[in-house]
């Protein structure tokens, strides 16, 4: 079964917004949407230097998304805001990773399924790769689960609560990092951080409580996988833009069905 493209592409998509839908309904809770595209942006310089390097692509945009969601945390609010230190960051980030990859020759590279994903070239590997590392993410963000939510309602909370917030900042930067290591080949560095944000962004909607905006994000995530796989084929458009852009189209439909305007983001 797996040896049919569209079955691997289709499961690979399923297994990113499963990993994306907890992960992003914290992002979403906390506003943390520049800090996922930063960390996003990452993964092309990851890329470049895994190749350079010859080992895994995916150890690479695992290791320089860590360390961009790191960096980004020690120098916010060291005479700049915090939106701006990541404008710098991520615009930085893949900047120096395109002017790396051209410093590549001798490597082939599809630059534009980096930057956008293609989901259609997933491998058997590919597709393990990306459920060890969903699986991973929600494990640990489900051993956490408590503590981070404490954290996500307040610093003094979670301090009272005897939660070290930072120590939760760390979990949620790890799981970040996984889910761009994981969702590359699968949507691009550009469409990571919509593929976080918009799935929980459409079921925070419907839902009044975490454990149900999580659940209906992984559902919205894995609506907007499937669909968009069939009907970038049946338009023939570019598979990772036409996820997206479904998930766009949901989120819509979701304001317009409750007749209220995206005031929370």
């Amino acid at each position: 079964m797996l040896d049919d493209f569209m079955v691997r592409a289709a499961l690979a998509g399923l297994g990113v917004a499963l990993a994306a839908a907890p992960l992003g309904s914290f992002v979403v809770w906390r506003r943390m949407a520049y800090f996922g595209d930063a960390t996003a942006h990452a993964g092309i310089l990851g890329v470049a230097l895994a190749l350079a390097m010859s080992v895994p692509i995916f150890a690479g945009a695992l290791v320089l998304a860590l360390a961009m969601a790191l960096g980004a945390t020690a120098l916010a609010g060291r005479g700049f805001a915090m939106d701006t230190m990541l404008g710098v960051l991520a615009h930085s980030a893949l900047a120096f990773g395109l002017v790396a990859v051209s410093f590549l020759p001798s490597v082939r590279i599809d630059l534009m399924g980096y930057l956008f994903g293609d989901i259609l070239a997933v491998s058997k590997t590919d597709l393990a790769v990306i459920w060890i590392g969903a699986g991973l993410v929600l494990a640990l963000l489900a051993w956490r689960w408590s503590a981070l939510l404490t954290a996500t309602l307040g610093e003094d909370l979670a301090y009272s609560c005897g939660i070290n917030p930072a120590r939760e900042r760390l979990v949620l930067t790890l799981a970040l990092a996984l889910v761009v290591a994981v969702a590359i080949k699968v949507v691009g560095v550009l469409l990571i951080a919509a593929m976080l944000v918009i799935p929980p962004a459409t079921a925070r909607v419907f839902s009044s409580t975490p454990e149900g905006m999580v659940l209906r994000a992984g559902v919205c995530g894995a609506v907007a996988a499937v669909g968009g796989l069939r009907l970038a084929f049946l338009l023939d458009t570019p598979a990772g833009p036409t996820i997206v852009c479904l998930a766009a189209v949901l989120f819509l439909v979701a304001y317009l069905i409750r007749g209220v305007l995206p005031a929370r983001a």
